[in-house]
């Protein structure tokens, strides 16, 4: 039973916003949904661990929907994640079975394969028609400065960010987690100043985990116990895919496009995958000619 949760917490009476997660579980099932390699792994776990994290920070409602998108120009491709108020993420990336050679033993190369020649978009769905997209050119492609960055300008919100995988030499992920701080205005030149000195000193998010540390025992650390947590929930992959969503999409291809794919298909079955999650779903010849004439009204 995964034991992947999230912290919201906040620091100084209120002018500093700290959230921390692990997510190991969440990221071991994204690497089996696509069978991704090592480094594709951290990558794409990064950036759906960041995503929880901005979501934690910016959602307020739990069918709202954050999306974070990365195109570094990197052999990986397009990465993309989305996450909602509800702790749920998922993401994937155009080729999830690609290597780039460690920076140096056990560090992965991350910016390797996403690059740094690009750009990184976040883009929210508050709901009611309303939402907001920012984009802002990649810095590293290590994908934790690059959300600090676009936090940074695109919100003009100053942050840390901290975000690890950790694969073992056989490929699985032995832990997953990260932080995120955020500096409000009113804070004192010596505050940040030890805020910084904190978050600096602090080991990787992945080494935290592995000796035991918790999510909210991490915010302890970098506010020296002055630090009150507002509240936790669990985290997970989760997809909204289904056989009516799919049943629906079809539907709206129209008549013509319809009779062409069931004229194509010589097949016991039509098999629809969701790119999100590899799931798939098959659909009898009977079931595509009620979807058929379903189309014609």
């Amino acid at each position: 039973m995964s034991l992947d949760y999230l912290v919201r917490a906040t620091a100084l009476d209120g002018r500093v916003r700290a959230f921390a997660l692990d997510a190991s579980g969440v990221v071991r099932e994204l690497q089996r949904r696509h069978q991704m390699y090592p480094v594709p792994t951290a990558a794409v776990g990064r950036t759906a661990m960041g995503a929880l994290l901005l979501a934690a920070a910016s959602l307020k409602k739990g069918d709202q929907v954050l999306t974070v998108e990365i195109r570094g120009g990197g052999p990986i491709g397009r990465i993309l994640c989305t996450a909602n108020g509800k702790g749920e993420v998922r993401g994937l990336a155009s080729n999830p079975q690609v290597h780039a050679e460690n920076v140096r033993p056990g560090k992965l190369n991350v910016a390797g394969v996403v690059g740094s020649e690009g750009y990184l978009s976040v883009t929210k769905d508050l709901g009611m028609r309303d939402s907001y997209r920012g984009t802002v050119e990649l810095q590293t492609g290590e994908v934790g400065d690059d959300l600090a960055y676009y936090l940074s300008r695109s919100e003009q919100v100053p942050s840390a960010v901290g975000l690890g995988v950790f694969v073992v030499p056989d490929g699985a992920v032995e832990a997953a987690g990260g932080f995120l701080i955020q500096l409000l205005p009113g804070l004192k030149d010596a505050e940040i100043e030890r805020i910084e000195k904190e978050v600096a000193a602090l080991p990787h998010p992945t080494s935290l985990i592995r000796d035991g540390v918790r999510p909210e025992q991490v915010l302890a650390r970098v506010f020296s116990n002055r630090v009150e947590i507002l509240d936790s929930y669990p985290v997970r992959f989760g997809c909204p895919c289904s056989r009516e969503r799919f049943e629906s999409a079809l539907i709206t291809l129209g008549i013509e496009e319809l009779t062409k794919i069931i004229e194509e298909e010589d097949k016991e079955y039509t098999e629809l995958v969701c790119h999100f999650c590899n799931e798939a779903y098959h659909f009898a010849p009977a079931d595509m000619d009620a979807i058929l004439r379903s189309a014609a009204f």
